[in-house]
Parts: structure tokens; sequence; C-alpha cells
């Protein structure tokens, strides 16, 4: 049974989300942030919205972190895993054991990384609305714990919102503005994958540290996380503005 602090940030949540929905919004920097939220809400390890490009293939949008091991395992999927398969579908796909032998089968590659990189279970959850597919949230797991009806409802319902928050509710109907917004989320995730490398290069730091850092002087500055990538990587924006990240241990975390 979920208990009332639960309830509460649950509300909280949703009501973060609804003020965010506000015209000329973040989309990246929200997708973000509901990846983070499933992580907290549903207590998986990680947690990726991948969404389809011009060719139906699976791209990797917004992350609960930015590890590239994370990110290496969203990428195999553009042409095999679970997100492929509920993606083409349109049906969830929950409680995957990565020992099984069916998962192996299904989805080699895929499935041995996820386990190297400590997971054992994977959930995938569709982006849609009505009969419009656009992508997948996908879960993991470092436990087998599964997850029960509620939470797979819940994630539901944060993979819904996320689906909103790209095709922005007003213009649902029209299939060209629709696949416009589409290819320009890719476009802005590749920019910023850009600018994450340049600044981890400047500063001797993990990609994972140097997108904190950019990210928090955007949100500071009220500025799209895309417009300063933009002008990072046109030469327009000076980077040294931008406060270094703490140096990193010798355990890769910030000191």
């Amino acid at each position: 049974m979920i208990g009332m602090a639960h309830e509460r940030r649950l509300a909280e949540i949703f009501v973060e989300v609804a003020d965010s929905l506000v015209e000329d919004f973040d989309v990246i920097d929200l997708l973000h942030r509901l990846s983070a939220r499933c992580v907290e809400l549903l207590d998986v390890s990680a947690a990726g919205i991948l969404l389809a490009d011009a060719h139906g293939e699976l791209q990797i949008i917004a992350a609960s972190d930015e590890h590239t091991r994370l990110l290496e395992l969203f990428a195999l999927q553009h042409d095999q895993g679970p997100c492929v398969e509920c993606y083409r579908t349109g049906a969830a796909r929950t409680n995957i054991d990565l020992a099984r032998a069916e998962a192996t089968t299904d989805w080699p590659r895929f499935t041995a990384r996820a386990r190297e990189t400590g997971y054992v279970t994977t959930h995938a959850i569709p982006l849609r609305l009505r009969s419009r597919v656009v992508g997948a949230l996908n879960l993991f797991q470092t436990t087998p714990q599964r997850l029960g009806d509620d939470d797979i409802a819940l994630a539901q319902a944060l993979a819904d919102v996320a689906t909103i928050a790209i095709l922005q509710q007003r213009t649902l109907e029209q299939s060209h503005v629709e696949n416009s917004q589409l290819e320009t989320a890719l476009t802005s995730r590749i920019l910023i994958e850009q600018v994450k490398g340049v600044l981890a290069e400047r500063w001797d730091t993990s990609v994972d540290h140097a997108f904190e850092a950019f990210r928090s002087y955007a949100r500071a500055r009220h500025l799209r996380l895309t417009h300063l990538a933009t002008r990072i990587i046109s030469g327009d924006f000076d980077t040294a503005a931008i406060p270094a990240p703490p140096p990193e241990g010798p355990d890769g975390h910030a000191g």
C-alpha cells in the first residue's frame, strides 16, 4: 500500500510537471527530470526515455544519469531489446528477468551488456497517445524485486506525461508538426551530447559531471539547454562562464 508521504510526493511531482508544460518549455530538461522521478518513485536503479527517429529506430533522449555504460545500454536498443518490441507492438514488457535464457536468446548483445552493468531486471513501457507510439520508457533494476501492478500503472502514467511533453498537446492532430517536434527533440539531444564532450574535455572530467554543471548553469539562469548548447557549439558563448564541477576522486565521483 502506498503511504501518505509517497502519495504527497507523487502529487508534488505531477504538479511540477504540469507547471513545466507552458509555452516554449524546455522538453529535454523536463524529460531528464521525469527520468529521475521514475527512479525516485518506482525504486528502480536507472531510467531512460527513448524516442523513435524518422527511420523508426530508437534513440536515447533523456536518462536518469549520464554514465557512459548506461547510455551505451540504451544505444544498443536501436535494433534489439525490450524497448524495440515495446515500440513496435505498443505493449509494455515488464519484469523481464535478464538471467533467463529467453532474454539472452532474444537480445544477446543487450542482455549481456545489461548484466555486465549489474542489472538483473528490466521493463519497457510504451510512449503512446491513442494509436500513436513514439518511443519507450526503459527501467532497470539491480535487484530481482518485481514491480507490482500499481508501480507499472504509475510508470505508464509517467510515460504518458513524457509523450505529451514531446508532442505538445496543442498540435497533436497535425502530423507534419508532430513529426517536426520529434526530430527537433532528437536534434536537441545530439547538440547536448556534443556539448558534454566539449566541457568534459575542457575540465578533464566525466561527461556525467560535465552535463550536471552545464544543466545547473542553464537552469539557474532560466536558459533552455538547447539554446545554450547551440551557442557553445557555434563559439558564441565562453564556456569559462560555467563553474567547473568539483574534481573527481579515484572512484570517479566528484570530490
